[in-house]
């Protein structure tokens, strides 16, 4: 009888998991996105226990005043402000903070800056990128194009 009632747990504690590995996957970040204003694609991978993203491709992948590939140029390192766009890292390491949500840190490369933020993926095919300097926030929503 033990044996048949700890079969019996087993099943009910699989069909118990099997609706919330899908809900958990109903809002999973990774994949391509594309940025809300649509001039950057950007890849969101897994990595050390976080998530990484990654620009993958350009609208305008080159700069029409130099003919050369678009470059970090607003980066205030200048050993930094020749690196390329594609390939820049965004964000890495963001940690999760509660269920379908992340924070860390996030670099802007229409500003050079690097700010406190947060991501969201609310499940619909869509992530909330927010960023905050103090009290001061702002953000955007990406699109999945990917995965």
């Amino acid at each position: 009888m033990a044996c048949r009632f700890g079969y019996v747990i087993a099943i009910v504690l699989a069909a118990l998991a099997a609706p919330a590995a899908h809900a958990q996957s109903a809002a999973e970040p990774t994949g391509i996105w594309q940025t809300q204003a649509g001039d950057a694609h950007v890849k969101v991978s897994k990595c050390g226990g976080g998530i990484c993203g990654v620009v993958v491709s350009l609208r305008e992948p080159i700069n029409p005043a130099t003919g050369k590939p678009q470059v970090d140029n607003k980066n205030p390192n200048p050993s930094l402000a020749n690196r390329p766009i594609i390939g820049l890292r965004l964000f890495s390491g963001m940690h999760a903070v509660a269920a379908n949500k992340w924070s860390g840190q996030i670099y802007n490369a229409d500003d050079g800056g690097t700010y406190a933020s947060s991501i969201t993926a609310p499940g619909d095919g869509t992530l909330r990128v927010e960023g905050c300097v103090g009290a001061l926030c702002g953000g955007e929503t990406w699109t999945r194009v990917g995965r």
